[in-house]
């Protein structure tokens, strides 16, 4: 029976872009799409922090070669402005941003560290029903010997913004295994409107950040506080763990690849063949030369030394074990 074609949707990608490391990266994240998704038909939006008080050191893209570079690929720097988070908490980037973005019209988040490497027109979005990255290890919370475990933690946080617990578990998995609670990545999400979303993203953040409840005072925050806001948000919002089919995000649409020695390690065959494609035009490689770890893994052969490395059929079940043999090569970059 022949396959119904999907009707296609429009929406808006968001990356977070700003000076040094984000910035190459997000040039990486804007070709792979142009690359994989010619006919992309909605906004590619670059988040741009601006200088203030709450930052060291001016964020905002100055490297014009950059800038003129996403111009060349159709992406639309968007400046925003931080009133909460800064130098202190720069993952509140990604939720400080949100308010800067188009008032009602869907959108994806990706972190920077992203390549999109399939047809983005296969994934069956229900923008009223958010999900994010479910490629995540137990980094939070860590119940402490005498304190509560899984359970007590998340209820109370579940209980101090009024939402259902019990609806959000996975009851498929045992009960205290990290699993069975609601936790994401946060390199990835999406809803109807970013200004929605971000209104309850920044309220629990905030809330969890300076009210914590009393269970969770053995608890550190930082750099988690992201991931531990974003489930109570996708869970409020009406979303959950299975809004969008196994496979395609971090999978064969996208690849979260978070450091480039990582991506030579572990990461498809396909991955590093869009890498190393959309790096190769003469336009764009002299712009990305500017960056240390993208000149020396991907253009002078450093990444498929780490590639060697590693049987990517049989990786180390931690990713500790494998940062730890490219630290002991002499290839660790970032």
């Amino acid at each position: 029976m022949a396959r119904k074609p999907r009707a296609s949707q429009t929406f808006n990608i968001v990356v977070v872009g700003q000076h040094g490391r984000l910035s190459y990266e997000a040039l990486l994240f804007a070709a792979s799409l142009r690359h994989t998704n010619p006919d992309f038909k909605g906004r590619l939006l670059i988040a741009e922090p601006q200088a203030g008080p709450l930052w060291n050191n001016d964020p905002s893209i100055r490297d014009p070669e950059v800038r003129a570079a996403y111009d060349f690929l159709g992406a639309e720097v968007i400046p925003f402005e931080n009133k909460y988070f800064g130098s202190a908490y720069p993952y509140g980037n990604k939720i400080e941003m949100l308010q800067a973005l188009p008032k009602g019209e869907p959108f994806v988040f990706f972190d920077t560290d992203t390549l999109i490497t399939g047809d983005l027109a296969e994934l069956p979005f229900d923008f009223n029903r958010p999900t994010a990255s479910l490629r995540r290890e137990n980094t939070w919370p860590i119940p402490q010997l005498y304190g509560p475990g899984y359970s007590g933690l998340w209820k109370s946080l579940y209980d101090k913004f009024g939402l259902d617990f019990e609806s959000s578990l996975d009851l498929s998995q045992p009960d205290e295994y990290w699993r069975r609670y609601l936790y994401f990545n946060a390199g990835f999400f999406f809803y109807r409107c970013p200004h929605e979303f971000g209104e309850k993203f920044l309220e629990y953040a905030l809330a969890i950040q300076d009210t914590p409840p009393v269970e969770l005072c053995c608890q550190s925050f930082d750099p988690w506080l992201d991931q531990v806001a974003l489930p109570l948000v996708i869970h409020a919002l009406g979303g959950g763990r299975d809004t969008l089919p196994d496979g395609l995000i971090d999978g064969s649409i996208s690849c979260h690849y978070r450091f480039l020695p990582l991506l030579y390690a572990r990461e498809s065959d396909l991955a590093v063949q869009v890498l190393e494609t959309v790096a190769a035009p003469n336009k764009l490689k002299k712009v990305l030369k500017g960056h240390e770890a993208i000149k020396r893994m991907v253009f002078q052969g450093r990444g498929a030394k780490v590639r060697a490395l590693f049987d990517q059929d049989n990786l180390p079940r931690k990713e500790q074990a494998i940062r730890n043999r490219i630290k002991s090569e002499g290839f660790w970059m970032r």
